[in-house]
């Protein structure tokens, strides 16, 4: 994998880049709908590709792990083929969905033991056979499995967690060097900061990290409660430190602003499941503010879905249609719902890299933000 710096904001730390792995170009900054189960959530591949038209998504090593299972996806010659998608794929280590099961699972230093959400089987995920899972799947990017801490968190607690997550990385990348490539192409790894909301562990983490010498990074643990203002603070800490010449990964976030607010910050990489989650709850996202679109006010209101139509379901369909597929359960509402959400936020990253190439990010940004912060 490779990392080109095109462009750089000179009000802000935003940054235009490429990277390049042996499943294509990722031109960043870029965001990755998220396939946990080795889909987007009601969405075709070839919508996915050709109206959505993302570099990269993501799958989840938990839950790909427990279904299909690894020795389907095997023989199937990874999860690129399984699912017909020939462009980049990310996967997270399972870290964040450990952390998410609290009541079904046991950190040691060995590594997590947890009970399946789907049949109460046993399993254990340490750093190396993390690795090996992610070999098996075959993503062009995998993760270091960490510690994800909740929100709020003891000081104590984040610190010691915070160390265990720097060992675990050191064993993930012993392992990785003994295991080989499973498939016809490469993987690059990222290793992720930790360290809660606490700006010296934080530093001390970034720090960790920058000197593990991996081809990209990630900041984990943020997006999980905290108030916004302590996100863009931690984000802050991280990104001072984190080499300039390799791309960040800021996980789980976020909303359309918190993704600008962040690009300004110096991150490259986002994936969030809100673009497809708040679509299956009618609330659709703009550019001029987010619409719950099950509204009584939108009962007879025949224009678009969306006037700037990003994409063809905007200007197919109106808003009155919409709202009656969802009063009456229709399974289409929330597929139209999740193409015009995710068309979106790729509008919305697409936009912002013009606006750093073009040298005007920050005042775009801050108008933006504005527009968007409302309620329609």
């Amino acid at each position: 994998m490779t990392f080109d710096l095109k462009a750089k904001d000179a009000q802000s730390s935003a940054r235009a880049g490429v990277i390049t792995t042996d499943h294509g170009v990722i031109e960043t900054p870029i965001f990755m709908p998220v396939g946990t189960v080795a889909s987007v959530k009601g969405v075709h591949q070839r919508e996915l590709k050709n109206d959505i038209n993302p570099d990269i998504i993501l799958g989840n090593t938990y839950h790909l792990y427990l279904r299909p299972q690894i020795e389907t996806l095997e023989k199937a010659g990874g999860l690129h083929k399984f699912m017909n998608w020939d462009r980049n794929i990310l996967t997270d280590s399972g870290g964040y969905q450990v952390y998410s099961l609290s009541s079904r699972r046991k950190i040691k230093e060995e590594g997590v033991k947890f009970k399946s959400h789907i049949d109460g089987s046993y399993h254990t995920f340490t750093p190396e056979n993390v690795m090996e899972i992610q070999r098996s799947i075959g993503a062009d990017i995998i993760m270091a499995f960490d510690e994800c801490t909740p929100y709020p968190c003891d000081y104590n607690y984040a610190k010691r967690s915070m160390k265990m997550t720097h060992r675990w990385l050191d064993r993930c990348i012993n392992h990785l060097e003994k295991v080989p490539f499973k498939y016809d192409y490469s993987q690059a790894f990222f290793p992720i900061v930790q360290g809660s909301t606490y700006k010296d562990l934080r530093k001390q983490s970034a720090e960790y990290i920058a000197n593990a010498g991996a081809v990209g990074n990630a900041i984990g643990g943020l997006s999980v409660g905290e108030p916004a203002e302590e996100m863009y603070a931690m984000t802050e800490v991280v990104t001072d430190i984190l080499p300039e010449d390799k791309p960040r990964y800021l996980m789980g976030v976020g909303t359309p602003i918190n993704i600008l607010e962040n690009i300004a910050l110096g991150v490259d990489m986002f994936d969030c499941v809100m673009p497809t989650r708040n679509a299956r709850n009618g609330m659709l996202f703009t550019a001029h503010g987010s619409i719950n679109i099950k509204n009584l006010k939108w009962k007879d209101d025949f224009s678009p879905l969306d006037d700037m139509g990003i994409t063809w379901v905007d200007t197919d369909y109106s808003k009155a249609y919409v709202r009656h597929l969802f009063s009456v359960n229709e399974r289409l509402a929330a597929q139209i719902a999740t193409i015009h959400n995710l068309g979106f936020y790729m509008w919305l990253v697409r936009e912002a890299r013009k606006h750093i190439l073009a040298g005007d990010f920050r005042t775009w940004k801050d108008m933006m933000v504005k527009q968007m912060d409302k309620r329609l």
